[in-house]
């Protein structure tokens, strides 16, 4: 069986779309509010749509091939960590669980870039909250999982030979 190249490109966008729309839709009609690692996350996803919008349009050979795999890879572990620092927060005991604090807004207006961010990474008692879970699993261990097939697709995207990957 042949896979169009542009294929290849297309499918993890478009997995990257259902992701936010799912996220979106959780949010808009499920009331579940995204803390500050949930909005990291779909930094992530943006990232690892437009990277993998642009080679569907460019249709790399090899190398471009290689540095889109491998930028995309590099996104979905970052987003792989995000979502694992969250699913680590939402098992730990309740007395070790770290306050709230501000959320993304307040924060954006208030705090000094570097401090912003490192609230940002770090998360808060709001993202160690689970009000979601589908087959056991929280929004955040859903995207962990996600995240780790996104990232193990586009290294084998990268690995691909040059037969398989080429203008057509």
């Amino acid at each position: 069986m042949v896979i169009r190249p542009r294929l290849l490109y297309v499918a993890p966008a478009l997995a990257c779309v259902g992701l936010l729309g799912c996220g979106y839709y959780l949010q808009y009609f499920d009331s579940q509010d995204p803390c500050p690692l949930c909005l990291v996350q779909r930094g992530f996803y943006y990232g690892i749509l437009f990277l993998f919008t642009i080679a569907a349009l460019h249709l790399p050979g090899r190398t471009g091939n290689s540095i889109y795999g491998s930028a995309a890879a590099l996104l979905a572990l970052g987003g792989f960590g995000v979502a694992a620092r969250q699913v680590w927060l939402q098992h730990l005991p309740t007395d070790q669980v770290p306050a709230c604090g501000p959320d993304l807004y307040f924060m954006l207006e208030n705090f000094p870039l570097a401090r912003m961010l490192e609230k940002l990474f770090t998360g808060s008692g709001q993202c160690a909250e689970v009000n979601w879970t589908f087959l056991g699993l929280s929004i955040a261990g859903w995207s962990l999982l996600c995240f780790a097939a996104l990232a193990i697709y586009a290294l084998w995207l990268t690995l691909r030979g040059r037969n398989t990957v080429h203008s057509s």
